[in-house]
C-alpha cells in the first residue's frame, strides 16, 4: 500500500470523501479548514461549497473587473455664505449642495492564450455640465519571465485617436523598468508623450522610484516607498511643468480584525501646500470604508470619503469651503466619526448579528437529525464507558488521586450575554473520568466535540469546557475554550477555601 493510500485510508474523512469523490475531491483546496467527523451529507454540502467559491475565484481572476466611481460634491455653501453681501437674494435660507463633477470607468480582461490577454476599458466624465466619454482596447504579452509588453488603441469624443505602447522588464532581480510610450491625435496636430520608471529594491521593504515624463505635463519625480506590517512610508520630489512639489506621508496599521489604518501627508509645491490625514478600516470580508480631510492653500477644506468593495471603488470628494475655517475643519474631522459609530451601532452591528443568527439557525436545522444521532451515540459510549469509570476511580481514591467531580461542556451564559441566549451544555463528567491515566488528564488543541462520549450540543457557537475536579483531597475549578489544550491537575486551578 502506497502512503498516499495509507494517508487516506487511516482518516475518517479523507476516507469519506475519497469514498464520495475519489482522488479529484481530495485535490480539492479548503478542506484543511473543515470541521473533523462529518457525515457524508455535510461533507457532499462541503464539497459543493467549495466548488462553487472555486469557480467563482477563477472567473474573477479571468476577467478582473475593476471599476470607479467618482462623484464631486459642492458643499461650499455651508460655510462660504454670502447674506451680508447679497440680503435680498432669494432662496438663500438653505444651503444649497450640488454635484459638480462625475466620472465612472471599467475594465475587464479577456484571457487569449497562455501569454496574451484582451484588456477593454471605458470612462465617462463630467463636470460642470460638460463631460465625454473615451474607450480604449489593449492586448498584452508575456515575453518572458522578465517582462511583457502591451499595445493599447483609444478613442474619444473630446479628444482623438490614441495609440500607446508599454513596455516592462527586470533588469534585475532588484531591478526593473517600465516604458510608455503615447501618440495622441487631436485637431491640433499629433502630441506624443513618454514616461519611463526606473525602481529598484532598497531592501525586503523598501523601493525606490525615478520618474521622467517628457510630452505631456513633462516631469522629472523620485519617491521612496518603504512598507512594513504595522506602516507604509512615503518621501517624493518632482520639478516638472506646471506641477513641483514635495511629499511625505506616513500610514500606521493597525494589528486587529478590522484592520484599521490612520495616514497622515503633507504636500507642499509651487502652488500651495496641502495636509491631509484620516483613516480607513474594514467593515465586512471584502470592503473597506476610508476618510480623508484635506486642507490646502488655495484648495481650501474638502472631506473624501472612499469605499472599496472587492475590486470596485466609490469615491465622494465633498469640498466644503475654499477658506481655511476652523468650523469646517472640526466638522469635517469630527461629523464622519459620529455618523460612522452611529451607523456602525444602529445598523451595522445589528444586520451583523441578525445574518449570524439566521445561518446559526440555517445551520441548526440542517444539522438538527445529525445532532441527535450523534448525542446518542455519546450517550450509548457514556454507557459503555460505566465500568471502566468506576475502576478508574476506585483507583484513584485509593491514592487520593485525581477524581472528576463535575464536568460541562457546550456553551454558558454569563451576565454580560444577552438576556435571550440560553444555556447549551452537555454533562461530560463520565466521559472525562474514563481519560484520566495515572491521576493526570492531558486534552491537545482540539475541539472537545471529537473525544468519546461527546458531542457538539450548539453547532457554530463558541464553547467552553468546564471541570470541577478533586486532587490529593482538594478541589480545584477550571474553565478552557473548546479548542484550547488543557492539562490537570494544576496548581493554579486550587480553590481557595481559607475564608
Amino acid at each position: 500500500m502506497s502512503a498516499f493510500s495509507f494517508a487516506v485510508l487511516s482518516d475518517p474523512q479523507t476516507r469519506a470523501i475519497y469514498d464520495i469523490y475519489g482522488k479529484r475531491g481530495l485535490e480539492m483546496e479548503g478542506w484543511e479548514v473543515v470541521e473533523r467527523r462529518r457525515t457524508p451529507a455535510e461533507i457532499r454540502d462541503e464539497f459543493e461549497r467549495l466548488q462553487r467559491e472555486r469557480e467563482e475565484r477563477r472567473l474573477q481572476q479571468r476577467t478582473n473587473p475593476k471599476g470607479t466611481i467618482s462623484v464631486g460634491i459642492d458643499a461650499t455653501d455651508l460655510f462660504d455664505r454670502y447674506e451680508e453681501e447679497y440680503e435680498d437674494v432669494s432662496g438663500s435660507g438653505f444651503p444649497q449642495i450640488e454635484i459638480n463633477k462625475m466620472h465612472i470607468s471599467q475594465s475587464i480582461e479577456a484571457p487569449l492564450t497562455a501569454t496574451d490577454t484582451a484588456i477593454l476599458s471605458g470612462s465617462l466624465s463630467t463636470q460642470n455640465g460638460n463631460g465625454g466619454g473615451s474607450i480604449s482596447f489593449a492586448l498584452r504579452r508575456v515575453t518572458s519571465a522578465k517582462g511583457w509588453g502591451e499595445l493599447e488603441f483609444g478613442a474619444g469624443d473630446l479628444q482623438g485617436p490614441l495609440l500607446g505602447l508599454k513596455l516592462f522588464r527586470n533588469l534585475t532581480p532588484r531591478c526593473f523598468v517600465t516604458t510608455n510610450c503615447a501618440l495622441q491625435f487631436s485637431s491640433r496636430g499629433i502630441r506624443p508623450g513618454l514616461t519611463t520608471v526606473l525602481a529598484r529594491n532598497l531592501d525586503k521593504n523598501t523601493v525606490g522610484y525615478l520618474q521622467w515624463r517628457w510630452g505631456i505635463q513633462s516631469a522629472m519625480n523620485t519617491s521612496i516607498v518603504r512598507d512594513t506590517k504595522t506602516s507604509h512610508f512615503t518621501v517624493a520630489l518632482q520639478l516638472g511643468i506646471p506641477h513641483s512639489f514635495a511629499l511625505i506621508s506616513y500610514q500606521h496599521k493597525f494589528q486587529d480584525d478590522d484592520q484599521t489604518r490612520v495616514k497622515g501627508s503633507l504636500k507642499a509645491g509651487f502652488f500651495g501646500t496641502v495636509v491631509e490625514y484620516g483613516a480607513e478600516r474594514k467593515i465586512s470580508s471584502h470592503s473597506v470604508l476610508g476618510a480623508a480631510v484635506s486642507i490646502g492653500v488655495p484648495q481650501g477644506v474638502s472631506l473624501k470619503v472612499k469605499l472599496n468593495r472587492a475590486s470596485q471603488t466609490y469615491f465622494f470628494p465633498i469640498h466644503l469651503t475654499d477658506q481655511l475655517l476652523p468650523s469646517a475643519v472640526f466638522y469635517a474631522t469630527v461629523g464622519p466619526l459620529v455618523v460612522y459609530f452611529a451607523m456602525h451601532r444602529l445598523v451595522i452591528k445589528p444586520y451583523l448579528r441578525a445574518q449570524k443568527e439566521r445561518e446559526l439557525e440555517k445551520q441548526r436545522e440542517s444539522t438538527a437529525t445529525d445532532i441527535l444521532q450523534k448525542k446518542q451515540e455519546a450517550e450509548a459510549a457514556v454507557r459503555l464507558m460505566q465500568e471502566s469509570v468506576r475502576r478508574i476511580i476506585e483507583a484513584e481514591e485509593s491514592r487520593m488521586g485525581l477524581i472528576i467531580v463535575n464536568a460541562w461542556y457546550g456553551k454558558f451564559v454569563n451576565d454580560r450575554s444577552r438576556k435571550n441566549e440560553k444555556v447549551k451544555v452537555i454533562d461530560v463528567t463520565v466521559p472525562l473520568q474514563c481519560l484520566v491515566k495515572d491521576s493526570k488528564l492531558i486534552l491537545t488543541e482540539a475541539s472537545k466535540a471529537g473525544l468519546p462520549g461527546f458531542y457538539d450540543p450548539c453547532v457554530g457557537e463558541e464553547k467552553n469546557l468546564k471541570v470541577l475536579y478533586q486532587f490529593r483531597g482538594v478541589l480545584h475549578q477550571v474553565m478552557a475554550l473548546d479548542s484550547e489544550a488543557l492539562r490537570i491537575p494544576k496548581q493554579s486551578h486550587r480553590i481557595d477555601t481559607d475564608g
